[in-house]
């Protein structure tokens, strides 16, 4: 078994992206010469040096997965890449620019009617933590609020197979991009966003974070796999780390999470990386069945704040 200084140890010998969020997220110091170093060392400089010379990554916006600028963008900003990096900005331009639809959502590609909400989350959360211009939000922002469902969250079918239930997956994409968009912030319909989230919150909380709200089964097992990256795929860790990140209060619901989650913790206290989402990939940051300093990382920070030993 592994003390906390050995793991803290274990987890600095890591990427430069992971010492930054161990420094802020364990040990309450702000490093942010680490923060700096994201961009010319390790993953984020691999990422960067993968764009290519249209100023896309991939085949463009959101072709294949794993490898379009849509999930490499989404990659750096959770490994908190400095948020003025020119390279992401010149991206993010031509995003907004070429990826608007006539719904005003995000759309990844031009044949396509309607934008898709889960693609909508994901997206406002990298455009609000590289800090694009409000006004190029407010049309997104629309979009995303005349999507919510009548039980408070949100599904990327409801508006192109007409879904009457909400999904786990598109609601937590959703409850991260107005995360982002209050922290960086944003104000044009702050008031009704904030509203949405909550409401959304509860729907999550409502199904105990994995289970139906009807039956209490199980809804799909792949939601108690802890992987990384999350992609949209919900999991219940993302869930947590979600719901300490936005620093909100524990609730009895989230209990069968965290016993799941405490239960995958090895003898020596780490956690694994249980699996990688199937796709092409840039190169892999982690190995699947190995020890996962993200999820160790993810999970001790959520713990913490929980106050769960």
């Amino acid at each position: 078994m592994l003390s906390q200084d050995q793991i803290i140890d274990w987890l600095l010998s890591g990427d430069v992206s992971i010492q930054f969020q161990v420094y802020r997220d364990l040990l309450d110091i702000e490093r942010p010469d680490l923060r700096s170093r994201i961009e010319k060392e390790g993953w984020g400089a691999r990422f960067l040096a993968l764009r290519n010379n249209n100023g896309h990554w991939g085949r463009g916006f959101y072709q294949p997965k794993w490898t379009s600028s849509h999930y490499t963008l989404l990659d750096l900003k959770n490994l908190y890449i400095t948020p003025d990096c020119e390279p992401i900005k010149e991206t993010l331009d031509i995003v907004l620019r070429d990826h608007k639809g006539k719904d005003g959502g995000i759309n990844p590609g031009k044949t396509l009617e309607n934008s898709d909400v889960c693609v909508n989350g994901m997206a406002l959360t990298y455009l609000c933590y590289f800090r694009m211009p409000e006004d190029a939000l407010k049309s997104i922002v629309d979009f995303v609020l005349s999507q919510q469902m009548n039980d408070g969250g949100f599904n990327c079918e409801s508006n192109m197979r007409g879904a009457r239930h909400s999904s786990l997956h598109t609601t937590i994409s959703i409850l991260e991009g107005i995360l982002e968009y209050e922290k960086n912030g944003y104000k044009y319909r702050l008031g009704e966003l904030l509203k949405a989230a909550e409401e959304a919150r509860e729907f999550i909380l409502q199904h105990r974070l994995y289970r139906s709200d009807k039956t209490g089964e199980i809804i799909d097992r792949k939601m108690l796999i802890l992987s990384w990256p999350s992609r949209w795929r919900y999991d219940i860790l993302r869930a947590l780390d979600y719901f300490q990140s936005a620093r909100i209060k524990y609730d009895e619901r989230m209990n069968d999470a965290i016993k799941v989650i405490l239960k995958k913790r090895r003898k020596d206290n780490i956690w694994n990386l249980q699996a990688n989402h199937p796709g092409q990939v840039h190169f892999e940051m982690e190995t699947a069945g190995r020890p996962g300093r993200l999820n160790t990382l993810r999970a001790l920070r959520v713990f913490r704040y929980f106050n769960v030993v």
